[in-house]
């Protein structure tokens, strides 16, 4: 069956080399409990498509929402002037073979539909999160956030891709605020929003959440009296929630073949790393292992196909703890003659699709939780991101913790409040000592990885066993 992008393709005649038309629908609902009181309730659509159009060697771009033959074909005559105008200035040329022909489907992977839950059900979970986290009068505020997303994407092209895929799309997030005096204290669900996953309902199981909600508040609540974390250079252990921003800051910010490109810098700054790294540069230990690898079942930017036509495989950006490859698109690899991957995403329908991380992992070792830490005579074990501050380079960097534990003679003792480190990217991978088993490994995500201009925030996954780091700086205090 011919789909409408397919028909108002054929009614497009440019003289372009190819031509792509890109349909985003996604709907958004949002669900938020703060103190018991229902403050959002809201359901958004958006829908639209992009023009993309190759002449003369350049891309060109136009987007509309407005669904019709007249304005998709106005939309690819504009993208084909602005392509025929970049020619002229053009120092890299395209051909079609960056955009090779792709056809296939994605769908997310899921237990329970998204409509097994009624908007009330929702809500009332919500709620029960809430009271759940209200334990004493010291939990001064709490908060429970539900955002379910549905998109679908399609993608025809005149070199004959036919590409649908629908993810489903779920992040919560629950926070118990903790006040005595004059010391307030907040514990979140493994981080502000890190809890983003591809799936169903399944995702807000009761039981599971509830029991994570107690967790959060008791966590809250043991941090009012725990000392503050000390000051000194020791071993760090960064459990999985927190290994997820030091890979995203660390490894997948700085691989991005656009930024080292130079594209960023006016917005988001370059980085340390260089063309002639790759395949050279001792990035960390040989323990470190890290893959992009959008295959993964359930991980927020798993998918079949790029935005560009691209098929995604998983693949090794950085083995044995040498530099191999960039997180760079078929442009990017042309531009900087660096492998990438199939990685050129786009937010919406209004965006060009531009390099950006999809899911990035450090492959887990062979090491228990138990052991790692029976084998540290000193240091301190941190989780839950709360801060971070990294410069425009990705290499020096400082980062906060919500909650950490203090390691003495091979065991785990006091709380301890205000963790933070800091160090500089290559010298803190090359101090990797241990890497957890696959037991510790956690999966978490971020819907809101910000880069470009006009600004693309998108979804982005990490996976990570729990880490052990040789001679840190740790430090306590707010960060």
């Amino acid at each position: 069956m011919t789909s409408t992008l397919e028909t108002w393709l054929k009614e497009i005649h440019l003289p372009a080399d190819w031509i792509g038309l890109r349909q985003v629908t996604e709907t958004s609902t949002l669900r938020y409990v703060r103190d018991g009181k229902p403050q959002s309730n809201g359901r958004s659509q958006s829908k639209g498509v992009m023009v993309e159009v190759l002449a003369k060697g350049q891309l060109g771009y136009c987007a509309t929402n407005h669904l019709t033959l007249d304005n998709i074909k106005l939309a690819a005559e504009i993208a084909y002037q602005q392509a025929v105008t970049a020619a002229e200035w053009g120092i890299y040329s395209f051909t079609v073979e960056q955009r090779p022909k792709a056809v296939g489907t994605y769908y997310s992977p899921y237990l329970k539909p998204l409509d097994i839950l009624s908007p009330k059900d929702i809500n009332d979970l919500l709620l029960k999160v809430n009271e759940t986290l209200k334990v004493n009068d010291k939990i001064v505020s709490t908060s429970a956030i539900a955002r379910l997303v549905e998109t679908e994407i399609q993608l025809v092209s005149s070199n004959g891709s036919d590409v649908y895929q629908k993810f489903l799309l779920i992040t919560t997030d629950y926070t118990a605020t903790a006040q005595d005096g004059n010391i307030i204290q907040k514990r979140t669900d493994n981080g502000l929003t890190a809890r983003s996953y591809q799936g169903g309902m399944e995702c807000l199981d009761e039981t599971e959440v509830l029991t994570r909600a107690e967790k959060i508040a008791e966590q809250a609540l043991e941090l009012l009296s725990a000392e503050d974390c000390p000051t000194t250079t020791t071993t760090l252990v960064l459990a999985p929630d927190q290994m997820m921003l030091q890979i995203h800051e660390s490894i997948g910010h700085p691989l991005e073949l656009d930024r080292i490109l130079g594209d960023e810098r006016n917005y988001a700054g370059s980085s340390f790393v260089k063309l002639e790294d790759f395949g050279q540069l001792v990035y960390g230990s040989p323990l470190m292992n890290v893959t992009f690898d959008p295959s993964v079942s359930g991980q927020f930017a798993s998918y079949r196909f790029d935005d560009g036509g691209n098929l995604a495989t998983r693949e090794y950006l950085i083995k044995e703890g040498i530099l191999l490859r960039g997180l760079g698109s078929k442009e990017s690899q042309i531009r900087s003659n660096v492998p990438g991957v199939a990685n050129l995403r786009a937010s919406s329908w209004n965006r060009p699709p531009i390099d950006r991380m999809a899911n990035i992992n450090l492959e887990p070792g062979n090491t228990s939780f138990d052991e790692m830490i029976a084998n540290i005579e000193s240091g301190v074990y941190m989780e839950s991101n709360r801060s971070w501050s990294i410069d425009d380079y990705r290499n020096k960097f400082q980062f906060g913790c919500e909650y950490a534990k203090l390691i003495e003679n091979g065991k785990l003792t006091k709380t301890l409040k205000n963790p933070n480190y800091r160090g500089i990217t290559n010298q803190f991978w090359r101090s990797l000592s241990q890497l957890g088993d696959r037991s510790t490994l956690g999966m978490y995500g971020t819907p809101s990885c910000g880069k470009g201009e006009p600004n693309q925030a998108i979804r982005v996954g990490h996976a990570s066993p729990v880490c052990a780091f040789d001679n840190i700086e740790v430090f306590g205090g707010v960060g």
